[in-house]
């Protein structure tokens, strides 16, 4: 749970960041640079580093077929929040498409979580 909080959040925090700042992103690389200035998108960065070595945590502990689905919750997430604090609009297909992807995360949240055994240095112990 704090994976998805952390990455809904940070995506959050860095949608609003550069949704404040006076020029578009381009190719060039010091608009993204001056953009980190922003309070808005420091934090945004920072939470989505924090999500990624939490997310390094889970799966050193279960398999990425139970990790992903179960992550997954944190899309319906982040459009509740583009809607509620941005004020995007979202369309009734993508709504239904969210719930899906809940149900999807339900669904798979039932299962017992598995982790593959992992030999020496790594490597996976071969099937037999």
């Amino acid at each position: 749970m704090l994976f998805v909080a952390l990455r809904s959040f940070g995506n959050l925090a860095l949608a609003w960041g550069t949704k404040r700042l006076p020029q578009t992103l381009s190719v060039h690389a010091s608009a993204y640079l001056w953009s980190m200035l922003d309070p808005f998108v420091a934090a945004g960065i920072v939470l989505l580093i924090l999500s990624l070595f939490t997310r390094m945590a889970l799966l050193s502990v279960a398999d990425l077929s139970f990790v992903l689905p179960t992550t997954a919750v944190g899309y319906p997430l982040a459009a509740v929040l583009g809607w509620f604090f941005l004020k995007e609009q979202v369309s009734p297909a993508h709504w239904i498409a969210t719930l899906l992807i809940f149900a999807g995360t339900a669904l798979v949240g039932t299962t017992p979580r598995s982790t593959t055994p992992v030999g020496p240095q790594g490597a996976t112990e071969p099937s037999k």
